[in-house]
C-alpha cells in the first residue's frame, strides 16, 4: 500500500478517531500537555497510549527524538501518527520513545543518564530524527539561554555517541497561527546545532497544519488522526526530496 493510499484511509476515518479519543484512556500518566505545564492548567492527558517498542519493520532501524507531536498524542491510534505511517512506507524498523510535553529543557528532568538521548543511543539507529522544540516556547522567557545550550548539547552527545547513523533534523513543529518572536529564535537554533553535526534539515514544519482547526484533536494542542495524515504526507514529500 502506497503512503498516499495510508493517509486517505485515515482521513476517511479521521472523524471516527476524533470521536473515539473522546473515550480513550491516557494509557499512562502524562507530564504535560503541547504546553509542558508539569499538570497545571492547561495541560492535558494524552489521547492515546502510543509505544516505545520498536516496529514491526525489517528494515533499517530508525529513532524520533520527539514530542507530543511525533508520539502522536491525540491520534485515535498511534499507527495513524506521521512517524508510524512515514516508516511503514518504508519498512523501517521505528524507534519512538517521545515524550509528551518534552522539550530540550522544558519539562526536563534529567540530562544524561537514562534520558531520551541516552535511549536513542542505545538503539542504535541507522537514522534519527530530531523534532524537538516547539515545548521550549513556553519556557523561553526564564530559560532561552538554556535552551540554546541544550540544543548545542543534545544534537552534539548524539552525534558522538552515533558517529555513522544519518541525522534529520526538522523544523520543530507549532500548533497555532499566532507564532510568538520565541518560535522563530528557537527555529533558528536547532537549524544552526543542525548545520554543527551535517544532519539534514527540513524546513517550513511550523507551517504544516497552520490554518486548518479542522486537523486539530478536541483538546486543541494535538493533531488529530487527518492532521497527522497531513503531516505525513508533507514529510514523505520531504524525505523523498532527500532520497529517502
Amino acid at each position: 500500500m502506497t503512503i498516499l493510499a495510508v493517509c486517505s484511509a485515515v482521513l476517511l476515518v479521521a472523524l471516527v478517531g476524533v470521536v473515539a479519543s473522546l473515550y480513550s484512556g491516557s494509557g499512562g500518566s502524562s507530564s504535560g500537555g503541547s504546553d509542558g505545564s508539569n499538570g497545571s492548567s492547561g495541560s492535558v492527558s494524552p489521547l492515546v497510549a502510543a509505544t516505545a517498542e520498536p516496529g514491526t519493520g525489517t528494515g533499517e532501524t530508525v529513532a524520533f527524538y520527539g514530542d507530543s507531536y511525533t508520539l502522536g498524542t491525540g491520534a485515535s491510534d498511534f499507527d495513524n501518527r506521521w512517524s508510524t505511517v512515514v516508516s511503514a512506507e518504508r519498512n523501517w524498523r521505528e524507534v519512538n520513545p517521545s515524550v509528551n510535553g518534552l522539550g530540550f529543557i522544558n519539562n526536563r528532568t534529567e540530562f544524561g543518564g537514562n534520558d531520551l538521548p541516552a535511549k536513542i543511543i542505545a538503539a542504535d539507529p541507522d537514522i534519527v530524527f530530531v523534532t524537538m522544540g516547539l515545548n521550549d516556547n513556553f519556557s523561553f522567557s526564564t530559560s532561552a539561554e538554556q535552551i540554546e545550550g541544550q540544543i548545542t548539547l543534545d544534537l552534539d552527545r548524539l552525534r558522538a555517541g552515533l558517529p555513522d547513523a544519518r541525522f534529520i533534523v526538522v523544523e520543530p513543529f507549532w500548533y497555532t497561527d499566532d507564532r510568538p518572536d520565541s518560535v522563530e529564535t528557537i527555529i533558528g537554533w536547532v537549524k544552526d546545532a543542525a548545520a554543527e553535526i551535517d544532519a539534514d534539515y527540513i524546513p517550513g514544519a511550523s507551517h504544516w497544519i497552520e490554518g486548518h482547526p479542522e486537523w486539530m484533536a478536541f483538546d486543541g494542542l494535538h493533531p488529530n488522526d487527518e492532521g497527522y495524515a497531513e503531516m505525513a504526507v508533507r514529510m514523505d514529500s520531504e524525505l523523498r526530496e532527500l532520497g529517502l
